[in-house]
Formats: C-alpha cells, structure tokens, sequence
C-alpha cells in the first residue's frame, strides 16, 4: 500500500514570460522516505491525468531511480514566444548549441514565429540546432506550410514537435515534409502509452516521465516506442527535474539534445543549486535535490484556497494511484 506523503507544502513561483498560457507556475512538493518529490500537474488536467505526475513523485521519495549510464545530459534552451531581440538574447546567453522555440501560440503568429526562428538562428550560428514545438494546434494543411516557411527561416530544423494532435495526422505531415516530426502529447497523453503506434507517424519520442508515470515507466514508454527518444521538461521546479534527468541518465541510447534546462523559466527555484546548464550540460543527479528552507518559505503558496485546492487534489488523486497499484 502506498503510504500517504509525510509533509506536503505548495508553492507558487512566477514566470518570466508567460508560458504555456501561465504566468505563475503552481506545485506542490511531497516528502517521503527517500527525501522530496514534485506533484505538478497543470491545473486543467483532471485528477485521471494528475496519478502520472503523482506516481512520478512516489517513485522518487520511496524507491528511487534505476542506475545511470552516463553522467551529464546534454540540453537545448528554450525560447518561450517572445519577441526577436529576446529570443536572441536567451540563446546568447545560454551556453547551448540547441534551441527550441515555441511557434503557433496564437492562430496569427506565423510572421512573429518566423522573426523568432531566424533570431535564434542568428545567435546560434550555422552549426547550432535549432527545433520548434507547435504544441499540437495545426490542422495538417496549416503543419505543412507553416513548417515549409519556418524551415527555411530557421535555415534547416532539426525538428518539429507535435505539429498536430493526432497519430493519423503526425503520419500525414510527415509524408509532406521533408524535417523530422517528434510526437510529445500524442504519446503522454495518451490512455496507454505504451501501446500508442507512434513509429510510422514520428521520428521521435519526446518523453516525460513526471506524466508518464516515473523513470522505469518512462523506459519501458521508450522502448515501445522504437525510437530516437528526447526527454523534456514538465515545467518543474530543480526537485522535480531532477526525476527527467535520472530519465535521460537510464535510456540506453541518447542521440539529441533533451529539453530540460528550464528551471530559468522561473523567476526562482526551491533548491538553493539549482539544475541549471553549464556549457550546455546538466549533471545526472545521483539523489533528489532537497528544498532550500528559505526558499521554500519564499515561495509558498500564501493563498489558503489554493492550499486547500492543491490538498484536496492530492488526497483524491493519491487515492486513484493506490487504487492503480492495488486493483484488488
């Protein structure tokens, strides 16, 4: 049996560019036998949804991850939609010789996604990658121009992330273009992600395993899929983030640069060492990252709603995972 959490605490930390649609990123941070773990899940998924992220935190604070096979992740930045000049100068300032950008963000962006993208371009240099995450808001006809276009402003892309909702409609756009596709929600999403048939739509699989349930459900997500595997970020704090880079520490095979040096996407974090890259690097935590007292005093959620609201979740959706675990 699951046991219950021996200390939860929310916190509330602003963006620094609207993300997502959010401008406050919200989470709660558990505490369990082995130390912390992060329960985040977006406040619009229902609680079916939410037992992925809430596994993900179990395994961490009761049983932990499987060994590493190598010891640093190498990661792209990402440039949230933001105008040219920002967007240079986030890369810039990165360290990482790959970017991904988010594009699509309202039905009128492609000429503010096509600044973007040559922008990047631009601060990257000739030989840097630059990738472009749609987020699954076009219509295949709308994929195939609009990636044409964005392709040749960003000079050559390495890939395009979930152009669109579908596994028939990935299949569709990838018969049309000539860049690589990368399926994210199809697979996530999902009922059972281990058993969407990606490989003749996609190829590769963005994986994040604080939705997919945890690092050794993660693993077995990837070899289903078949494919070249980029593990992303969930928009976690360091304690969460910590569980992705265990992820893409244990995968067999890690061909591209994974997507998880977002912690800079927050304007603070609740570890005082925060998992930020370094030359476009970030270590693979032997342990989860502890929170910071003080900075987790500073970022605690002060509204006694959303306490209650993010309680009241946790209590219902643990109550789904052990029901998962224990059918009986």
């Amino acid at each position: 049996m699951i046991e219950h959490p021996v200390e939860s605490i929310v916190y509330a930390i602003p963006m620094r560019t609207r993300f997502r649609g959010i401008t406050v990123r919200e989470g709660m941070l558990i505490r369990g036998p082995l130390g912390w773990g992060e329960f985040c899940p977006f406040t619009e998924y229902d609680d079916r949804e939410a037992a992925g992220w809430l596994a993900t935190a179990l395994e961490q604070v009761t049983r932990g991850w499987p060994a590493p096979v190598r010891d640093r992740i190498p990661v792209n930045c990402t440039v949230p939609a933001v105008d040219p000049e920002r967007a240079h100068a986030i890369v810039a300032g990165s360290g990482c010789a790959t970017a991904k950008v988010k594009v699509a963000d309202h039905p009128d962006s492609l000429a503010e996604d096509l600044a973007r993208v040559a922008a990047v371009r631009d601060a990257l240099g000739p030989h840097g990658a630059v990738r472009v995450d749609a987020n699954a808001v076009w219509d295949v006809d709308t994929a195939v121009a609009h990636i044409t276009r964005i392709d040749r402003a960003a000079g050559g892309l390495e890939y395009v992330e979930q152009p669109c909702r579908t596994v028939e409609e990935l299949a569709a756009v990838r018969r049309r273009v000539d860049v690589r596709i990368a399926a994210d929600e199809s697979i996530r999403r999902a009922e059972d992600p281990l058993r969407v048939a990606v490989a003749g739509a996609a190829d590769l699989a963005v994986l994040k395993c604080t939705p997919l349930g945890g690092v050794r459900r993660a693993l077995r997500v990837a070899e289903a899929a078949g494919l070249p595997c980029v593990v992303s970020s969930a928009l976690e704090t360091s304690v969460g983030l910590a569980a992705q880079l265990a992820l893409a520490g244990a995968l067999p095979e890690l061909e591209f640069a994974c997507g998880l040096g977002t912690v800079s996407l927050l304007t603070g974090d609740v570890v005082a060492d925060s998992l930020r890259p370094v030359d476009g690097y970030l270590p693979v935590p032997k342990t989860a990252p502890r929170p910071d007292p003080d900075l987790l005093e500073r970022y605690r959620q002060r509204d006694p709603a959303r306490v209650e609201w993010w309680q009241q979740r946790l209590e219902r959706v643990l109550e789904l995972v052990r029901a998962r675990e224990d059918p009986a």
